[in-house]
């Protein structure tokens, strides 16, 4: 019992110059970050890292820049300033190997926070929503403490870890962070029936958060046997399962479960994984390891873009060269997909911005990151249909990613294209 302790009093052991690790999405643990951001006139150089994390992140405020300096893995909203306002850095990392940095001492960990549920009657917890590379962390950290919550649901697989583990524990009674389900309009729900189109039964899917996704899904009800290994999933499952279209039965990996490395969404989503051996929660260094996803037969991985080029380059983490999100694991999945037997790799977005801007361009943007390559390509899917890429040849890439284009745009893309070129 000596263990429980305070927030205030468990972050004191955070020194000047340690570097802090923080539970990612979901399960991010705000009381503690929040107790650390305290301790800011205390504290000098102090690095917290992290993947996507939800809620606020008050250590990220530029005013205590002399504190705190924040290296995100994959940035989310919440420090999204803090690449321009320079109190934070970007690191560029596959999610799949992101766990090697820590075990191989790249970035050796001083502090790791986490969330958990409560111990068990054997004195084990659970990571719940999101394992990713807080195994790893744990296991390297010097000292690791837990924001202990009864609303974390307890889940299976690699996020099982016993009290002895953790050296603090602050007890706390908070609901999860959500993301709620929201409507898709009409064209993420054409694109939906154009991904939907290349799902055949018996396939495993791979998918994020968001309209695209979910309207995907939606479009599922009458497939058979399918499975799921994703590096996230969210609400848009549920109803798949419990009608056993999603049962996992025909997967190469993990056969008759769902695997995830985190989850996020509604409250009846982390209702519908507590104590449910049918997910599995592993690190990302195993589901988002291309040699295992690709041994899922019919693996279709989908992911988005924020542009895509006409020779099928797709930039997914930046605006130009403003860095907007990160690597992630598309490129896990993209490649282990395309060399699943029959597996498919579907890149989907809106053919244009809310601005009404072309998503389908001649040349990204200056500055831009290629996330995927154009070699790695094969299905990009608008509101406007389909384009298959693989074996074409560039000339034929324009074509067919020019039909996809919308309508406003398509003649001026290829003009720009080929007017450059031809010079």
């Amino acid at each position: 019992m000596s263990k429980y302790v305070t927030a205030d009093e468990a972050v004191k052991v955070v020194k000047s110059n340690d570097r802090v690790y923080v539970q990612a999405a979901a399960a991010t643990p705000t009381v503690l970050t929040k107790a650390l951001a305290n301790r800011a006139a205390e504290l000098r150089n102090v690095e917290v890292c992290h993947l996507h994390t939800e809620g606020d992140a008050p250590y990220a405020n530029p005013e205590l820049a002399e504190s705190f300096h924040v290296n995100s893995f994959f940035i989310g909203a919440n420090v999204r300033h803090t690449l321009t306002a320079g109190n934070g850095s970007y690191t560029p990392v596959f999610l799949s190997e992101l766990p090697n940095l820590f075990r191989k001492n790249v970035l050796p960990i001083d502090v790791a926070f986490i969330h958990v549920s409560p111990p068990d009657i054997h004195g084990y917890c659970s990571l719940g929503v999101s394992v990713e590379a807080t195994v790893a962390a744990i296991e390297n950290a010097k000292i690791v403490i837990a924001q202990v919550n009864p609303q974390m649901p307890r889940t299976f697989g690699d996020g099982i870890l016993h009290v002895s583990e953790i050296n603090y524990l602050v007890e706390v009674n908070l609901p999860i962070h959500e993301h709620p389900v929201a409507a898709f309009s009409k064209e993420e729900e054409k694109i939906g029936e154009y991904v939907a189109s290349l799902i055949e039964d018996r396939s495993t899917l791979q998918m994020g958060i968001g309209s695209i996704p979910n309207a995907a899904l939606s479009k599922l009800k009458n497939h058979k046997d399918l499975g799921l290994h994703t590096e996230m999933f969210s609400d848009g499952v549920i109803d798949l399962i419990e009608s056993d279209v999603i049962n996992c039965n025909y997967k190469g990996t993990l056969r008759g479960r769902a695997l995830a490395t985190f989850l996020i969404g509604s409250k009846r989503l982390y209702d519908f994984v507590n104590d449910n051996p049918f997910i599995e929660m592993k690190e990302s260094s195993m589901v988002n390891d291309t040699a295992r996803i690709r041994k899922n037969p019919k693996m279709v991985a989908i992911n988005s873009a924020i542009e895509v080029d006409l020779t099928g380059q797709v930039c997914a983490d930046s605006i130009g060269a403003k860095m907007y999100s990160g690597v992630g694991g598309q490129m896990d999945f993209i490649r282990g997909a395309s060399l699943s037997p029959g597996g498919k790799a579907i890149i989907a977005l809106p053919s244009i911005t809310k601005k009404g801007e072309s998503r389908i361009v001649p040349f990204l943007k200056q500055g831009a990151g290629v996330v995927t390559t154009r070699s790695h390509a094969q299905y990009i899917i608008t509101e406007n249909g389909i384009a298959n890429l693989y074996g074409k040849t560039l000339k034929q890439r324009v074509s067919e990613l020019v039909k996809i284009a919308h309508p406003n745009h398509q003649e001026s893309i290829e003009k720009s294209y080929f007017d450059l070129i031809n010079k």
